[in-house]
């Protein structure tokens, strides 16, 4: 049979019908400065889902930086880290962050993804072992997945469950192990049980990596993330940080002892095999560690204002999970239509959200994703929590007139489809999403 291999492109027509419904919430292209208000198809809206958490992406000094280094730089390095593409600029970060960090070494990569890529794949290989908690990023997985192709296995333990860990651990006791483990779990917004996760390791002889993508600026004393927060730096073997989020750029570090960093160098192909990272990006990295340093206030105000939502959420009657940290996911529950529906109903109020949904959270606990800024002010929290309860007792989530869990808001006739259609998008829309997250339900 001969099958053109872009068939399956021509019969994509989910997210067709998502738009065709007004209910798709991928893509929307921002007019504005990543801030807390933005403006999307000429509409303001109040950002509730960005990863911004210090608000260092329009802080003067990290702007400034970034100008001056293209002055003097140009645009880009045009090469690898490995062949022509290392800048001064480049080591000088590296130093900075390791120093930051409290480690000996660190290497910086083009991205945060690229970081896991590259890193999981050049320590795991044949006959070795990578093991991961069930709700890490995606790029963790993808990450693993290379070190299979190269022979390693790879080993999931249920979400921030111990006992499963230690099942996995016992099961692989005679080989290398590398544990790699979110900080903050970006859906969910809970941490990981660090110190029994390290416990576990010494005990079993296995390395330990944590992915503090959301956890840098945010948790800690001084903002170093998840190990200084339990008091577990010298402990933790290797700090993965990703710098699109409190650096306010974008690429990703590893730090750890100089040995082990100068090995990835030399063996990490998404580092060798990508150009470096544009000198405008990695001077605001350099500008905004600075910040987070000297600015210490925008932390104790990022927590003041996370305390309040989850406080507040809980007292309207919504459902947070576990969540620990900035980041707030709301339940909403009832499938994929209802969740859609109801990040539309906050999105036409002003409101500018993100759902979440299966497989990255299980079938029933579709989830709204928040998240806030040290930079949002007082009004803007009042006005998202005022929205959220209006849309809440609408769908029945909290006390108030609404509907019984599950059912689903009507659609606006500008935004219906046939009853056949509306069926046939929901159920590409689950299909699509177990692609994208590579769902798998086994543990080992």
């Amino acid at each position: 049979m001969n099958i053109d291999i872009f068939s399956k492109c021509y019969k994509f027509e989910d997210a067709k019908q998502a738009k065709a419904l007004g209910i798709y919430p991928y893509f929307r292209p921002i007019e504005t400065a990543q801030t807390s208000e933005v403006i999307i198809n000429g509409e303001r809206k109040i950002v509730c889902c960005s990863n911004n958490y210090l608000g260092l992406t329009v802080h003067p000094k990290v702007k400034q930086a970034a100008i001056r280094a293209i002055k003097k730089y140009g645009t880009s390095c045009t090469g690898s880290r490995f062949l022509s593409g290392s800048l001064v600029l480049h080591e000088e970060v590296e130093e900075k962050f390791a120093k930051f960090i409290k480690k000996e070494r660190a290497i910086l990569f083009t991205t945060g993804h690229h970081v896991n890529l590259g890193v999981i794949q050049a320590l795991v290989g044949k006959g070795e072992v990578v093991i991961t908690d069930k709700l890490d990023h995606a790029s963790i997985i993808d990450g693993c997945m290379v070190a299979e192709y190269y022979g390693a296995e790879m080993a999931r333990f249920r979400h921030n469950n111990m006992q499963d860990l230690e099942r996995i651990l016992q099961k692989y006791e005679d080989k290398p192990k590398l544990i790699v483990i979110d900080g903050v779990f970006s859906m969910e917004g809970d941490i990981c049980n660090l110190p029994e996760i390290i416990s576990l390791a010494k005990r079993y002889n296995a390395r330990v990596m944590v992915d503090d993508a959301h956890a840098l600026g945010v948790l800690g004393e001084n903002g170093r993330g998840t190990a200084e927060h339990f008091g577990l730096e010298k402990e933790t073997d290797l700090i993965m940080v990703t710098a699109s989020k409190s650096l306010a750029s974008i690429g990703g570090f590893i730090a750890g002892d100089e040995d082990v960093i100068d090995y990835i160098k030399h063996f990490a192909r998404s580092l060798i095999f990508t150009a470096a990272l544009p000198p405008a990006q990695v001077a605001a990295i350099s500008a905004a560690l600075d910040v987070i340093q000297e600015e210490p206030e925008r932390r104790k105000r990022l927590w003041e204002i996370t305390n309040r939502m989850l406080k507040s959420f809980k007292e309207l009657g919504f459902n947070t999970r576990n969540a620990q940290t900035p980041i707030i996911p709301i339940l909403v529950g009832g499938g994929l239509q209802r969740v859609f529906s109801f990040w539309r109903e906050l999105y036409d109020e002003g409101v500018f959200t993100s759902p979440v949904l299966p497989p990255a959270v299980p079938e029933g606990e579709e989830l709204i994703r928040t998240s806030y800024m040290a930079i949002h002010t007082d009004e803007q929290l009042e006005f998202i929590l005022e929205k959220f309860a209006k849309v809440g007792r609408k769908f029945g989530l909290i006390p108030g007139s609404g509907l019984p869990k599950g059912k689903i808001i009507e659609l606006s006739k500008r935004r219906k489809l046939a009853r056949r259609s509306t069926r046939r998008f929901f159920l590409g829309i689950k299909s699509w999403m177990r692609k994208l997250f590579l769902s798998k339900n086994d543990y080992v």
